[in-house]
């Protein structure tokens, strides 16, 4: 999956060890850029934390995520990770396009005036048009 937004604030950078060796965990908290912005937590494991860190809040960003989740004495707590970043860079301006041009005058003769009641004369007897 995939999500892109604006980076508000980095959260709490946790640290430990466990029996597998030391861990850190960042949280990177972005705002969708959609109608409705929406504020998701990215929870940076790993090498991760050091990509996360190097955010700056008001930085575009995309992330290829999993979401993960787990139960843990009756309760659920679920993770949005990612796995990938990318930076998404300003949108540069365009240049001003050229002016358009005037349409070309309608060159073709206009037809004879034929009144309407010819074009819509039906020997149904009926006075509908179509």
């Amino acid at each position: 999956m995939e999500i892109q937004g604006k980076v508000v604030r980095l959260g709490n950078l946790t640290e430990g060890t466990s029996p597998r060796g030391a861990w850190r965990k960042q949280e990177l908290i972005i705002e969708t850029i959609e109608q409705y912005p929406k504020q998701v937590c990215l929870v940076c494991w790993g090498d991760r934390v050091a990509e996360a860190q190097n955010f700056t809040p008001g930085q575009t960003i995309k992330a290829q995520i999993s979401i993960e989740s787990r139960e843990f004495n009756g309760k659920w707590y679920t993770d949005v990770r990612p796995f990938r970043f990318d930076i998404e860079m300003a949108p540069q301006t365009q240049p001003m396009q050229q002016p358009m041009q005037q349409p070309q005058e309608f060159t073709q003769q206009p037809q004879a005036n034929i009144p309407v009641t010819e074009y819509f004369a039906t020997d149904n007897g009926d006075d509908l048009p179509f």
